[in-house]
């Protein structure tokens, strides 16, 4: 779940005009497309604390492809203007585009659906993400969605053009489903011979470097001075992570995808030369987490002396690195690489064993050593609450993460702690095993944001408020109420550490 640690501008609820809302679009020209991305929650009833919101790159990789065959498209990054549903509702309405397109989260799925239920009638509507994958019968069935158009199941860049360009193109379009109102029944495209591969996984290669005109937030000037960039060196995942969305038993049909080096260099230098940007985070799983995507990569760095101009952050996988030899860990310090981002998960192998993370906690402690020895930084992610935790499984992930701060506290780099609660996602591995116990999946379904204000995390809490949300449900032996205590403790001890770290640079 990863999170950033600033930006220049807090965000506030806006009263912008409905044009000043949309980013990217033509407006001497009519709207084919408006992709839209919910908020996390109604900002009308509560507005939000935090002042950074991550980037909607997949959003923006489909409106610059659609842009590219000559649409006039447009993003609403409702989450990152802080709108509520119904100033949401009225700046799309007043946009009249043909066709919105919205991406479908858990989290946000009622927030979506209450959107599409206020489009104006003329409005065509396509909606892909994680929970169409996951969920399609179920979004196909929703009376909130019954003007639903073509749900693209899976990478939308060709299909969404397709469709733009052809309503009725869905039906020769692979992964794509339509409810046919009359009948009662549900419609998948049928692609013509040889054409699935190209649409369900196009050449990432191939693909327009993205336009960041719309992106509400990206490039961005950060703390240091420094203008941050968001990228992707990847598409799909190997490993299978049973609470993740991205776990590869939960999507057989992806085809995994690494950039060639040269053209991730190029982007980097064009969003040096177009923004200025000379700090990059790769926001893909694989980037750091695959030799065969490492060596390649650092080659390409080294040769056009990327570590000398620029510095950049990765997610990384602890047992891939821990395979790697000095020699390429010292590569990676000088070719930028400024902090790993790890999923460490718990500080019980025991645990560990159940997410099937094929890691353990002294593996994370060698790792975490050799990075921060070398003064690359560690941002390690923390899941409180899996299902069967027990008390001393959360106490081990306690003295882990107060082991891995003592470390960073006698090497050159730092280590910073994000701490999360479980929630399930349909489609995982987990969410599998939960609904096969008898858990109601409306139940699992019912999420709600949690302020942990009422725990005294005011301050620490403003770079999580959109991480915050939870569906209420005690899955471990820890009570719920104990398990937020500690996640906000954790959470402020790691505000303060990095407060002071900041004070004395």
């Amino acid at each position: 779940m990863p999170e950033q640690t600033s930006t220049s501008t807090l965000h506030h609820p806006t009263t912008a005009p409905a044009p000043a809302l949309i980013t990217g679009a033509d407006g001497s020209r009519r709207l084919d497309a408006l992709f839209v991305n919910a908020p996390l929650r109604d900002y009308a009833q509560r507005p939000r604390v935090n002042d950074y919101t991550l980037p909607v790159l997949g959003m923006a990789y489909i409106a610059t492809y659609a842009a590219q065959a000559g649409f006039n498209v447009g993003v609403l990054d409702a989450e990152a203007h802080g709108l509520g549903i119904d100033q949401a509702i009225k700046v799309i309405n007043s946009a009249r585009p043909r066709w919105v397109g919205m991406n479908l989260l858990a989290p946000t799925y009622e927030l979506s659906a209450r959107i599409a239920a206020g489009l104006a009638d003329d409005i065509l509507l396509m909606a892909g993400g994680h929970q169409a994958k996951a969920m399609p019968q179920r979004i196909l069935t929703d009376p909130r969605m019954a003007r639903l158009n073509a749900l693209v199941l899976g990478e939308g860049e060709t299909r969404v053009a397709a469709l733009l360009d052809d309503e009725r193109r869905r039906t020769e379009l692979p992964g794509v489903m339509w409810r046919d109102r009359l009948l009662g029944t549900n419609a998948t495209g049928i692609p013509r011979p040889g054409a699935a591969a190209q649409h369900l996984a196009p050449d990432i290669d191939a693909l327009p470097f993205v336009d960041r005109r719309y992106l509400t937030q990206d490039p961005y000037r950060a703390d240091d001075g420094r203008v941050e960039a968001n990228i992707v060196g990847s598409r799909g995942c190997p490993y299978d992570c049973g609470f993740c969305g991205a776990a590869v038993s939960a999507n057989p049909d992806i085809k995994i995808r690494t950039r060639a080096p040269e053209t991730i260099v190029a982007e980097l230098e064009t969003l040096h030369a177009d923004h200025g940007a000379s700090a990059f985070r790769f926001v893909d799983d694989l980037f750091l987490g695959a030799a065969r995507v490492i060596r390649p990569a650092m080659q390409a760095f080294t040769t056009h002396r990327i570590g000398e101009r620029y510095v950049w952050d990765a997610t990384g996988r602890i047992n891939v690195l821990a395979r790697a030899d000095d020699a390429m860990l010292d590569t990676l310090a000088r070719n930028g690489l400024r902090e790993v981002a790890l999923g460490i998960e718990s500080g019980s192998d025991r645990v560990l064993r159940a997410m099937d993370k094929r890691i353990t906690a002294e593996m994370t402690e060698t790792v975490a050593h050799r990075l921060l020895e070398r003064g690359i930084n560690v941002k390690g992610y923390f899941i409180l609450g899996y299902p069967g935790e027990r008390h001393d499984d959360l106490d081990a992930t306690v003295r882990h993460i107060h082991h891995l701060w003592d470390l960073a506290d006698r090497n050159p780099g730092g280590f910073r702690a994000s701490v999360f609660e479980f929630r399930p996602y349909p489609g995982t591995p987990i969410w599998q095993q939960l609904t096969a116990d008898g858990h109601d999946p409306d139940t699992l379904l019912s999420y709600g944001d949690v302020d942990l204000t009422d725990q005294c995390a005011d301050e620490s809490m403003r770079q999580r408020d959109e991480f915050n949300f939870s569906v209420g449900i005690q899955f471990g032996d820890v009570p719920l109420h104990e398990l937020r205590a500690t996640l906000a403790t954790l959470t402020r001890e790691q505000h303060a550490r990095t407060s002071h770290r900041r004070a004395a640079a």
